[in-house]
């Protein structure tokens, strides 16, 4: 990311890396064989992360990932506000694909395991088809607060992160960004892509415009590098990336208290 992001961020005006100090991890050993083994060790080592101090991030990758992250910074935090920005509602149950975990399902464990406060999930960029009028009614049963493509381009999306910021308060915060997010026109490289998405601009501000919020976790999954062209997908996802970063520098540049 450094070959490509300069430290300085020039809307928030503070030296990202000047305030914070980034450590690259490496990947996470995980057993392609055993989803749930996989899940059993990235929470593990995201929970040796958070025990050193530190607050993970994490690149996919496939969405499921989130939920031992989560599993791992509840632990750690207590339930947390969750900033969702996808394509997908990711409530689905078993029936989708007759398996209870794949990563149209972490959204859904994690509200159901309550490692989400309630009232505090927050899916921005939703939009195309449902599988049927049942889809939204898991979210909805849990105070969901949906967001659509459509909403965000009809009021801006200052305003509703802006109101999103008003509701989260003082609460631990985790951000996980499916890339799907965006429109393909702007981030093709990924599994699912969608027509009618976010324009990077409006990705980057989404990130941006929880200035001042008390981050504790993000992940950027769903990148495809393979389904990518002219790397403009993995280029808009190291500027998430870097979005995230600047949140924990603005907020350590606050006073104490």
């Amino acid at each position: 990311m450094s070959a490509l992001v300069q430290t300085f961020h020039p809307g928030h005006r503070v030296d990202v890396f000047g305030r914070i100090r980034g450590v690259d991890g490496g990947n996470i050993a995980v057993s392609p064989f055993d989803a749930a083994a996989a899940r059993e060790s990235i929470q593990a080592q995201v929970a040796a992360v958070l025990g050193a101090g530190a607050v993970p991030f994490l690149v996919g990758g496939d969405h499921s990932l989130s939920l031992p992250v989560l599993r791992a910074v509840a632990a750690k935090h207590g339930p947390v506000a969750v900033v969702h920005v996808d394509a997908h509602f990711d409530t689905s149950g078993p029936e989708v694909w007759g398996e209870a975990y794949h990563h149209g399902t972490p959204l859904r464990h994690a509200l159901s395991e309550g490692l989400i406060a309630e009232g505090q999930l927050y899916q921005i960029g939703i939009r195309g088809a449902w599988g049927s009028a049942e889809d939204a009614a898991f979210g909805e049963g849990h105070g969901v607060k949906v967001v659509s493509a459509d909403a965000v381009a009809a009021q801006g999306i200052d305003r509703i992160m802006a109101e999103v910021r008003q509701r989260i308060a003082a609460r631990p915060v985790y951000l996980t960004f499916d890339i799907d997010a965006v429109d393909p026109a702007f981030a093709p490289g990924t599994g699912t892509p969608v027509p009618g998405g976010l324009t990077s601009r409006e990705a980057l501000s989404s990130v941006r415009g929880l200035a001042g919020v008390d981050l504790v976790g993000m992940d950027l999954v769903e990148v495809a590098p393979n389904l990518d062209h002219a790397d403009i997908t993995s280029h808009l996802a190291a500027y998430l990336l870097f979005e995230g970063a600047a949140l924990l520098a603005l907020r350590a540049h606050l006073p104490a208290g």
